[in-house]
């Protein structure tokens, strides 16, 4: 009898260990395939002809288009560098340099991927919009609120995620040294 319940007892932990980290690693899985820097994250084994099978669980669930290897590389931040969660009662300031490529994107997007944008604006704000620093650097203000300089404007309220894209990059290549990406700073909240 003790024989038994140590074999159901046994069978239980594995079976919700597997299924735990199984669920973990399709929803978050940042550990399995994921490239972190900061705030943000990028799966850089999408668009590889043979992609780990927890990158292959992260495209599924997602069921979003997908850019090829060769195309770009698309990075998602759902947190400021505090770590604090991206909220749209805030203003945000993205600081920094951006991995070199030919073009990017950045947009802001809620739980459902559906654009947060403010109602008679773009989109996503581009590269070729962005005014730099002497240095390179860039300065993006993000929020609901008009605020001067490069400015993306959103609306909604409540919490929201930033897709930096990256078109023709090395960016996580093994052609690429050191990546910097911009850091999300929360300037002011209502």
């Amino acid at each position: 009898m003790r024989f038994v319940l140590r074999l159901l007892m046994s069978i239980a932990v594995a079976l919700a260990v597997g299924f735990g980290l199984s669920y973990y690693a399709l929803t978050d899985g940042r550990l399995f395939g994921a490239a972190t820097i900061g705030p943000w994250t990028a799966w850089p084994d999408i668009g590889a002809p043979s992609p780990n099978p927890y990158t292959n669980g992260h495209i599924a669930r997602e069921a979003a288009l997908q850019l090829g290897r060769s195309e770009g590389l698309r990075f998602v931040a759902t947190t400021d560098s505090a770590n604090a969660p991206l909220d749209l009662n805030c203003t945000y300031r993205l600081e920094g340099h951006v991995p070199v490529s030919t073009f990017w994107t950045l947009a802001a997007i809620d739980d459902d991927w559906i654009n947060l944008a403010a109602p008679e604006t773009d989109a996503a704000l581009r590269s070729s919009e962005v005014i730099r620093s002497p240095d390179g650097s860039l300065s993006i203000l993000v929020g609901t609120r008009l605020v001067p300089g490069t400015w993306l404007e959103l609306a909604g309220s409540g919490a929201f995620s930033l897709v930096l894209t990256l078109y023709d990059t090395t960016a996580l290549s093994s052609f690429s040294s050191d990546i910097s990406m911009p850091s999300i700073v929360r300037e002011e909240c209502a």
